[in-house]
């Protein structure tokens, strides 16, 4: 799917959350939307899933606005839990089966078994944590064209994080974009191909993480964090 920003602008009264932001996003690429708390980057996922609508220019899902033909075809985790507490992870395994065609059961279930999650339990009895995990799991486990994934890691020990990010890795369709957004920019920088930067509801980096390492001579992280200090 290709994605493409144009003149994009999002505001709250007279806030602008987001604001001219141009950008065309190709399929086949796992990329960082990295910024700090408020910066922007839940809104700009936001306006992609077509949950809200911009105030100026617009957003294009293959030469269309988004709509029920998009969102098929996107799968998305938002920054806050969207599953309901009271049904079991097993029956939540159902929920998405029945609800979305390109869902894999076997792919799930394989996930939940790898992170020790007890499939017979409510949601509600589970960790936030472990909730995100579970969460993840039923995103990733659709053959989707994009995956939104809004702070994937941001409610998760450590010791998890990096099998999360694995799994982002290793369960995604090839032939997909997957978009992470992220405060937390040294643990995801190994398995994002590119990045933009923003803050402020602007962009002011869209680049590869290839070229930012050659360019700077510094990780992402360290490159972020000093441009911070006086962007």
């Amino acid at each position: 799917m290709k994605i493409e920003m144009i003149q994009l602008g999002k505001k709250y009264g007279s806030f602008p959350a987001l604001q001219n932001v141009n950008l065309t996003l190709g399929q086949g690429r796992i990329i960082g939307l990295l910024g700090p708390n408020g910066s922007g980057k839940t809104t700009l996922i936001k306006l992609l899933n077509g949950l809200i609508q911009p105030s100026t220019g617009q957003i294009l899902l293959n030469g269309q606005k988004p709509g029920p033909e998009s969102k098929a075809k996107i799968s998305y985790l938002p920054d806050k839990s969207y599953l309901n507490a009271q049904m079991t992870v097993e029956q939540l395994v159902d929920l998405f089966a029945d609800f979305y065609t390109d869902f894999n059961v076997a792919k799930v279930n394989n996930l939940l078994q790898d992170l020790n999650i007890p499939v017979q339990k409510k949601l509600k009895t589970l960790s936030k944590g472990t909730q995100e995990k579970v969460q993840l799991a039923l995103v990733m486990s659709r053959e989707a064209e994009v995956y939104c994934l809004d702070e994937p890691i941001g409610g998760v020990d450590p010791v998890a994080r990096d099998y999360i990010l694995q799994t982002i890795i290793s369960q995604y369709n090839r032939n997909a974009l997957v978009l992470i957004s992220t405060h937390l920019i040294y643990d995801v920088e190994n398995v994002l191909d590119d990045v933009i930067m923003i803050k402020n509801g602007s962009i002011f980096l869209y680049d590869s993480v290839e070229n930012i390492r050659e360019r700077e001579q510094k990780s992402v992280d360290e490159m972020f964090r000093e441009v911070m200090r006086w962007y």
